[in-house]
């Protein structure tokens, strides 16, 4: 087992936190779900001067602005209780080349990462190279909000977000950018990557239409709290529909007082 410095051991520790909480409440099953976390600001020899496990990884399109950079991601097949509950056995480190066309998995097993990764890295690099301080991607598949986009009324741009703010105050407060939209895709694929980082332009959080959500940020509590904010208001809704009744939410104006009193 490796010893890492301070930062690393925060952030597997912080990755174990957060997948505890995803499998707590429903929405990591069997391996559903997915994270990555860009380490690059905090690796030190120890673990730039480790070599590849086994045979590099192409990549199915180039990532320029992550060159050289190093990720924590989990790994394919790996259930969510267990990146909890023994982090390392269920995670790789890896390194993208200095070209930016493959990676080497260096770190502590030779784990697969997630067949979602490509479309990690290209979340990554996309905002990266618009000069945000990109960290993490988080996938999960919270029930509520999943349920929700079978409802081909609440795909329409910003449906979903006003219902979901109308809720409660503090969606409203905590989720100020709302809720993007990516219709239905092939999960894994380049094509779900490229219609996801359209939405990343207005939003923070990404419905994957049938699928599930994405997150992004730079701290991944702050990221996992977005996602668990809006399921919370998505949970009310579906509690008002299941007593008989479409609740109402706040209106306009009570939003739109929520945004000016607290500068949204």
């Amino acid at each position: 087992m490796m010893v890492y410095n301070n930062s690393i051991s925060g952030i597997i520790s912080q990755i174990a936190e957060v997948a505890g909480y995803l499998w707590e409440r429903g929405w990591a099953e069997r391996n559903g779900g997915n994270i990555s976390y860009n380490i690059t600001d905090v690796v030190d020899e120890a673990i730039t001067s480790l070599k590849p496990l086994g045979e590099a990884i192409v990549l199915p399109q180039p990532v320029k602005n992550l060159c050289s950079n190093y990720f924590i991601v989990t790994g394919t097949g790996k259930r969510m209780r267990y990146v909890h509950s023994n982090p390392m056995k269920n995670m790789s480190i890896i390194r993208i080349s200095a070209d930016g066309t493959y990676y080497d998995i260096i770190a502590e097993e030779y784990i697969r990462p997630t067949s979602e990764l490509p479309s990690h890295l290209m979340i990554h690099d996309y905002l990266i190279g618009k000069g945000r301080n990109n960290k993490v991607v988080v996938h999960t598949h919270p029930i509520e909000l999943v349920a929700m986009t079978h409802n081909p009324a609440f795909l329409e741009k910003d449906v979903l977000s006003k219902i979901l703010w109308s809720m409660i105050p503090e969606t409203r407060a905590f989720c100020p950018k709302g809720l993007g939209i990516a219709r239905y895709q092939l999960p894994g694929s380049v094509v779900l990557a490229e219609e996801t980082i359209k939405q990343l332009d207005e939003y923070d959080v990404v419905m994957w239409e049938k699928h599930g959500t994405v997150a992004v940020g730079g701290d991944l509590i702050e990221a996992f709290d977005m996602i668990d904010t809006l399921s919370k208001s998505a949970k009310i809704y579906e509690s008002a529909c299941s007593m008989g009744f479409v609740p109402k939410g706040m209106t306009d104006e009570q939003m739109d007082e929520l945004k000016r009193v607290f500068n949204l």
